[in-house]
């Protein structure tokens, strides 16, 4: 979205059957904080997508300004290492304490849903993507992060690596069956990744491009309702309703 009304004009369709807004660096970067605050002061949810990457003290007083917006997840790049993601951790959870407000859910991006093995060698990275997704998910775990964010291929070998069962893991990548890929190059239909483990899928430009947004999102929920009556994983305590 390019700014606050067609922002909150979609939400306004989209309540009800839509269960969290993703704000992400276009919409912030337009509209600032001010969009967050307006779509929280409507009841609904907000996951901030700004995948923060910077020295530890910077990252984690971001993160402690996230938390007082009232967001319900943000996240950070788990490159950024150990000591950037156990400082923000811990200086969040500090923050909230001292100041009596809902701690967000805090996840680490591990590698992007648009890599492929060629751009990531590109960049020095020479290990398999898999590895090097599930290798960044537990320096998360280890680190006292909530979860990652990962496409949906590598949900398996997480789910295998991490021995957390509340380990969140948010899957964008995600496309129903026929829609273009767009600029994503690892994904799965919303039940493919419901079954895999994700605890939650991002669905954008279908639902956005859609002639009626709330009819394509309303398709996409019944199918994976039955995958999530079928999912007996335990969620993580941010995620409980």
């Amino acid at each position: 979205m390019d700014t606050a009304s067609q922002a909150l004009s979609l939400v306004d369709r989209l309540r009800g059957v839509v269960g969290m807004f993703k704000i992400g660096k276009q919409l912030f970067t337009a509209e600032g904080p001010e969009i967050v605050r307006k779509i929280t002061s409507l009841g609904e949810k907000v996951f901030l997508d700004l995948k923060y990457h910077d020295i530890p003290n910077t990252v984690a007083k971001a993160g402690v300004e996230a938390a007082r917006l009232g967001v319900s997840i943000f996240n950070l790049h788990a490159l950024g290492g150990t000591k950037m993601m156990k400082t923000t951790v811990e200086t969040v959870t500090e923050a909230v304490e001292r100041e009596r407000i809902t701690r967000p859910i805090i996840l680490g991006v591990t590698v992007l849903t648009s890599h492929t093995q060629d751009s990531l060698n590109e960049i020095g990275i020479e290990m398999r993507i898999e590895d090097e997704v599930v290798r960044l998910a537990r320096l998360c775990d280890e680190s006292g992060i909530d979860g990652v964010v990962a496409s949906p291929h590598e949900i398996a070998p997480i789910r295998k690596a991490v021995g957390n069962p509340a380990f969140v893991i948010l899957t964008p990548g995600v496309r129903p069956a026929g829609s273009a890929l767009d600029d994503q190059s690892r994904v799965m239909t919303p039940a493919q990744a419901i079954r895999s483990g994700a605890n939650l899928i991002v669905v954008g430009r279908p639902i956005i491009a859609a002639v009626d947004p709330y009819i394509a999102a309303q398709k996409i929920f019944e199918e994976i309702e039955p995958e999530l009556r079928q999912n007996s994983s335990p969620p993580h305590p941010g995620l409980q309703h």
